[in-house]
């Protein structure tokens, strides 16, 4: 089928007089493509709106402004979404230590829900007919998308035409330069997504199952070679302090640890996961802040959280970050969990010590008053003041009790 056959055969499912959609833009090739598609073949009033995660400088997002604009859309919305991403998503998951696979931060399947979450109430807002969302019809993001605006605007319609119709980068190309419009249509060697929480990078070498990311690839490249120590400061579970300088607001202690540790080359890796359309990919991310700051807080948890807080923390979040990365984020018992994850922070206060090398960091110490590592307690492998070593003898006794009953009960029937 040609691109002439797909347009005509593709067709409009809403008979609404309301003819204004909300259009999730980013202004590359796909969102672009939307725009013009559905004022032309559709004649839609494209309402785009553009949420920034943390992902868009202020003189890129005014150049997504006027590229809407001369696509012809009807409005353009730019909405701060960075210290609301914070508070609603990124806090829970500094608090549950997430990495996905013990490896990714949720990077992207996070920025994407908060994304979806904005989208969804300009659309109440603008009161459109419509929603649209430029994702294929092979990977996650369709599925998050679709996922929030059936639960927060349900009954209004969700068109997405890259998906809908099969388009191929080339006939999107071929269709734009139709109708004059005049952009970088070269497509980069590699796929970046910036966002405050990480950037997913994704090439030839992810393609497979072999095959790691050439330097030039990544898009925070290593200028420093000199180890370095680094301060970070948590009060109640959140930075509020990088090397004594103390912040109003933890997005603004994330950047600063970013800008840091990513000149380091620190928290790039691969992720290989399964998708929530059930097959497996992999992805290049460099995450520097996200992996020093998960790693430094849980530093500081080990040494001011009981066993069993550790313990059914690392159950509780490893499913909340698994339901988050599949788009479950209006799921109520997600409120139930991180309910449990901020109780759990009560005591994590202190300061971290990290030393920052090229490609790699480590932890070297914690210091809070509410550290349950204490010399007047005892000291590990030396000496303790709280019990005796009869204490020990009776106590060993007690707590194998029950297994050594079992022994004897198989040695005697086996017997």
């Amino acid at each position: 089928m040609n691109m002439d056959d797909k347009l005509t055969g593709e067709q409009s499912r809403s008979n609404s007089t309301n003819r204004s959609v909300v259009l999730g833009f980013s202004g590359g090739l796909d969102t672009t493509f939307c725009v013009k598609y559905l004022t032309i073949e559709k004649g839609y009033d494209v309402h785009s709106v553009v949420v920034n995660t943390g992902g868009f400088s202020d003189a890129e997002l005014e150049q997504i402004e006027a590229h809407a604009y001369r696509l012809g859309v009807k409005s353009h919305t730019t909405i701060d979404a960075v210290k609301s991403y914070y508070d609603r998503i990124i806090k829970f998951l500094v608090y549950g230590n997430v990495l996905k696979n013990n490896t990714y931060p949720l990077s992207v399947s996070a920025e994407r829900l908060s994304q979806a979450l904005f989208i969804a109430e300009h659309v109440k807002k603008v009161n459109a007919s419509a929603v649209v969302h430029g994702s294929t019809g092979a990977g996650n993001d369709q599925v998050r998308f679709d996922m929030v605006f059936n639960i927060m605007i349900p009954g209004v319609e969700i068109i997405t035409p890259i998906r809908d119709m099969k388009l191929s980068r080339e006939e999107e190309i071929t269709y734009l330069k139709s109708k004059g419009v005049e952009m970088n249509f070269e497509k980069s060697v590699y796929s970046i997504n910036k966002g405050l929480w990480g950037t997913s990078v994704g090439g030839k070498e992810t393609l497979n199952s072999k095959g790691m990311l050439p330097e030039e690839a990544w898009p925070t490249q290593v200028t420093q070679s000199k180890a370095t120590n680094m301060e970070l400061e948590f009060e109640m579970g959140e930075l509020i302090a990088v090397d004594g300088e103390k912040f109003d607001h933890p997005t603004k202690a994330i950047q600063k640890v970013q800008r840091i540790a990513g000149a380091y080359g620190i928290g790039r890796d691969i992720h290989i996961g399964d998708t929530i359309i059930g097959i497996k990919g992999r992805v290049g991310f460099e995450a520097a802040a996200p992996m020093v700051i998960i790693k430094a807080h849980h530093a500081l948890e080990k040494h001011v959280l009981t066993k069993w807080q550790l313990n059914w923390k690392d159950q509780l979040a490893l499913f909340y970050g698994n339901w988050l990365h599949e788009g479950q984020i209006l799921d109520p018992v997600m409120r139930d969990m991180e309910a449990f994850l901020e109780s759990t922070q009560q005591n994590v206060s202190g300061k971290v010590f990290i030393e920052l090398m090229p490609y790699r960091f480590q932890v070297t110490g914690i210091e809070s008053k509410f550290d349950l590592m204490s010399s007047k307690f005892g000291k590990y492998g030396e000496m303790n003041n709280g019990w005796t070593g009869e204490d020990v003898r009776g106590f060993t006794k007690i707590f194998g009790n029950q297994t050594m009953i079992y022994h004897q009960i198989k040695e005697n029937t086996n017997g």
